[in-house]
């Protein structure tokens, strides 16, 4: 007699809950060890791609492999090629430290693995989800009943944003039409700052295939904040030529420098002009908490929309963007969508909010969960601490710089963002001697700064990058770990001087008279 397929026993291949309580204590155990060595461990691996590609050269497993070898690959295989964002020492980019409850509230919200696109899948996720976001606006001094909701990052809270705002203020409707219409006339463009606007608008154009060139760059202040009497100025010219402008961006804590732009003379312009006033905080949105900030953040309450990263300077583990919308209405105007397979065919009332309606993901995960636990866990007078620690590390860094011969101060500091080079007196006091022998020694010192940022990340010190300040190549150090002291900056400051020193005798500044030395570095 022939046996079906439904005879076959049924194999289960979960851990059995022994076994994964042991193996989990051992995960813990791990972790521990980790955040124990954490201010020692070289924040960036010495191996290059090649090295790193192939240690994890193998076939696809045919069978299943014993779990406790599988985990023991963390510790010999991952954790000596990874990068450590959680080292005191980490300035690239704008990364948060992450936060030890934020670890676990992700192991807690992946052993449930609920999808909180809807409220019957999530209701528990929802609801923290709903309360979190209204904690967070209230944090900044933003309407707790706005909408809004935690995304993968900035980039996708300002595409979310963006969209948003197109749709709610073109004169026809683009949700149905899309972009092309018989009724449109002119294209539809977003201002943002010539120097500190963040490259995710660029790639939001992209997104929503608005072209690059929709990105209109206004021109800055000395301080590098927006100036507003170019942005009129833009704007009338662009209404003149028939384009149709919808969105300006400001700046709330920039990439480079920390600036926040004019935001109560943006919000102005917006409401005159019936444009959607967005308000990029990735990096600097939260620092509205610091009692002696506020003044900086004034305006922050008016935009039509905030963008803010948890993982940046709420110090939350990745990935977590947020984004915060005046009027919950338009953005489920934006993203509502509907099918019988979502909800069901009829009425009941055992529904809430779906979070598919207001935002573009459909499948989301439980981000929600590591933000609430951390808030709950440090409170606002804790991240009061956290944050006011980071800003003295700037300020402390920038005294450094200042009272130093061999270092050029860039802009004025802000927050937790600072950008500098290294430049000796001796040279900028020769590149002041004419046009061509500025442009040599600028060459130099461009290619010296970038040497001496490699330099550091392969010594394991600390890991900075560098940027693009004036046309200048600089240091930037971006101070957003919770762990970070005075004494790291001190370290840091003095290993960076003891390699442009070196560096600097090793490759000799240009002579004017022999245009080939810039190339020498």
């Amino acid at each position: 007699m022939e046996h079906s397929d439904n005879d076959k026993a049924f194999e289960d291949l979960d851990l059995s809950v022994q076994e994964f309580r042991r193996l989990g204590h051992g995960v813990i155990d791990m972790i521990a060890d980790y955040y124990s060595t954490v201010r020692e461990v070289p924040v960036f691996p010495p191996n290059n791609s090649t090295e790193v590609d192939r240690e994890f050269l193998e076939e696809l497993p045919k069978t299943g492999q014993d779990p406790a070898a599988i985990l023991d690959e963390w510790r010999s295989k991952v954790l000596p090629h990874a990068t450590h964002p959680g080292s005191p020492r980490f300035f690239g980019f704008v990364n948060g430290s992450g936060t030890m409850i934020g670890t676990l509230a992700e192991a807690l919200a992946a052993s449930v693995n609920m999808n909180t696109g809807a409220w019957k899948a999530s209701p528990a996720a929802t609801g923290i989800e709903r309360r979190t976001i209204a904690w967070i606006a209230e944090l900044i001094g933003y309407p707790v009943n706005c909408g809004g909701f935690f995304t993968s990052g900035g980039t996708m809270a300002n595409f979310s944003a963006v969209l948003t705002a197109l749709r709610n203020v073109a004169p026809y409707d683009t949700t149905d039409e899309g972009l092309q219409s018989q009724d449109r006339e002119g294209r539809f463009t977003i201002y943002m700052s010539d120097h500190e606007g963040h490259i995710s608008l660029i790639r939001v154009a992209d997104l929503l295939n608005l072209g690059r060139s929709a990105v209109r760059r206004v021109p800055g202040n000395d301080d590098f904040t927006m100036n507003v009497q170019a942005l009129e100025r833009i704007l009338d010219e662009d209404i003149a030529r028939g384009d149709k402008p919808f969105c300006v961006v400001g700046q709330v804590g920039s990439i480079n420098v920390g600036a926040i732009d004019p935001l109560e003379d943006i919000a102005r312009i917006c409401r005159d002009r019936g444009l959607w006033f967005h308000a990029d905080g990735a990096c600097g949105a939260v620092g509205a908490m610091l009692p002696d900030k506020a003044h900086l953040y004034a305006g922050l309450e008016l935009a039509d929309s905030v963008t803010l990263d948890p993982h940046k300077w709420l110090y939350i583990p990745y990935e977590c963007g947020c984004l915060l919308v005046r009027d919950p209405e338009k953005l489920r105007r934006t993203f509502s969508i509907t099918a019988p397979y979502l909800r069901g065919t009829l009425p009941t009332e055992n529904t809430g909010l779906d979070y598919l309606e207001y935002g573009p993901q459909m499948s989301r995960g439980f981000k929600a969960l590591k933000v609430w636990m951390t808030l709950k866990h440090y409170g606002v007078e804790g991240y009061r601490t956290l944050l006011g620690q980071n800003i003295r590390c700037a300020e402390h860094l920038d005294r450094l710089v200042r009272a130093s011969t061999t270092f050029e101060a860039l802009h004025q500091q802000n927050l937790f963002i600072y950008s500098f080079r290294y430049a000796p007196e001796a040279l900028r006091a020769v590149a002041m001697e004419s046009t061509v022998k500025a442009q040599q020694i600028d060459a130099y010192l461009d290619r010296l700064n970038q040497m001496i940022a490699d330099q550091i990340q392969l010594s394991g010190v600390a890991f900075v990058m560098t940027t693009r300040i004036r046309n200048r190549t600089a240091l930037r150090l971006s101070i957003s770990s919770h762990r970070t002291t005075i004494e790291d900056i001190d370290l840091v400051f003095s290993k960076l001087r003891e390699i442009g020193l070196e560096l600097q005798s090793r490759y000799q500044s240009p002579d004017p008279s022999r245009s080939s030395d810039a190339d020498s570095v």
